[in-house]
């Protein structure tokens, strides 16, 4: 009996799709050096890693696994609803802001529809909206390495489902502020969903937009993470907020119980653990300051950011792969933005003091020794 031909039943919009690449491993990375341990300033992760409150309810509930949680995180949705004034019924859970953008792709976009959004900027808008059978327009990111927003909405026709912003941008921490999006919005067709992908929200300085206002228009859905200030990246756990009646219908794409049990009960203890969110904000606002001072006398260029990374540029006769894997040898990770289409820069995430110590120590020997 003769084998099938896969892709003969597999969509060519599928076909198409590269592989989303995640950052490696810590374990795998260190393997390969020959490295028993290293500091990770790769991944945007918490150094401070979770609150206490939720590492103590998650040990307590771990008695419980054999049952099924809430499917439709109601105690959850609930405790968000107060910390943000935004209704229950406006309110998703799900695991990870790439399930939503999943979900709101799956439902929104089909052949003959297109999404726009930056490149580089996050991956998984452009896969999934190809997935789904849309056109997508990628539009290069404009001189100060932020969204062009002319540009954007050049891109944009009545034909245009979805716009997706991630606000600050990610792997260059641009941000844009509340005139910017409110402007944005206003020229954008009645028929085309503005998805802001706000990841790293909860570490900008800058003022934020009225949300009430932009969700009251109904084309507007915001994107939050527990990955990034809540040091929950390993539960994979988000939530978005949007108008009601758009996340019942995004409610019947939906997987049922889609956030586990112990991720739910792990945000919801750590959403009142204020002293942890300070704690890490400090070391946010620390991190910053000390990229600020100590990485132009290296001789690298620091770029605004409003998120808990840094975009750092090196000099011409430096790659970001050779600077990354010259670190590497000396126990410190960061990422590469080559992938980005950015092969002359580099990311680097907040850290504690100790491992900026690493760092700085490392870039000093790295840059001395490569003769800048």
């Amino acid at each position: 009996m003769s084998q099938i031909d896969i892709s003969t039943i597999v969509a060519p919009c599928i076909r198409d799709l590269d592989v989303y690449v995640p950052g490696r491993l810590i374990e795998d990375v260190l393997e390969e050096a020959g490295l028993s341990s290293a500091i990770k300033l790769a991944s945007n992760e918490n150094s401070l890693g979770p609150s206490p409150k939720a590492i103590e309810a998650v040990s307590k509930a771990l008695g419980g696994l054999a049952k099924y949680g809430d499917a439709d995180s109601r105690r959850l949705r609930q405790a968000i609803s107060l910390k943000t004034g935004h209704p229950v019924e406006g309110i998703l859970a799900g695991n990870g802001s790439s399930e939503f953008i999943l979900v709101i792709s799956h439902a929104l976009l089909q052949p003959g529809l297109s999404a726009v959004m930056s490149r580089p900027s996050f991956t998984l808008y452009a896969k999934n909206a190809q997935a789904a059978g849309a056109e997508v327009r990628e539009i290069p990111l404009g001189p100060d390495y932020g969204h062009d927003l002319n540009k954007i909405v050049q891109n944009v026709d009545l034909n245009t489902r979805l716009v997706f912003v991630d606000n600050p941008l990610n792997p260059t921490g641009a941000y844009l502020g509340p005139e910017k999006v409110l402007a944005l919005l206003e020229q954008l067709p009645q028929t085309t969903l503005l998805v802001l992908d706000e990841a790293y929200i909860d570490f900008c300085r800058a003022p934020r937009p009225d949300y009430a206002s932009l969700l009251a228009t109904g084309r507007v859905v915001i994107l939050r993470t527990f990955s990034k200030i809540f040091g929950l990246a390993g539960l994979r756990a988000a939530y978005a907020l949007l108008d009601p009646k758009l996340a019942a219908e995004l409610n019947k794409v939906r997987q049922p119980f889609n956030l586990n049990n112990l991720a739910q009960i792990a945000i919801t203890a750590a959403l009142n653990d204020q002293e942890h969110l300070l704690a890490t904000l400090a070391m946010n606002a620390d991190s910053m300051n000390r990229f600020g001072q100590q990485l132009p006398a290296l001789g690298l260029t620091v770029y605004p950011t409003e998120a808990n990374f840094i975009m750092v540029g090196l000099p011409s006769s430096l790659t970001a792969d050779a600077l990354v894997a010259a670190l590497l040898k000396e126990g410190v990770i960061i990422r590469s933005l080559k992938s980005f289409g950015l092969p002359h820069h580099v990311r680097i995430n907040a850290g504690t003091p100790h491992e900026l110590d690493v760092l700085f120590a490392a870039l000093q020997k790295v840059m001395a020794a490569s003769g800048r």
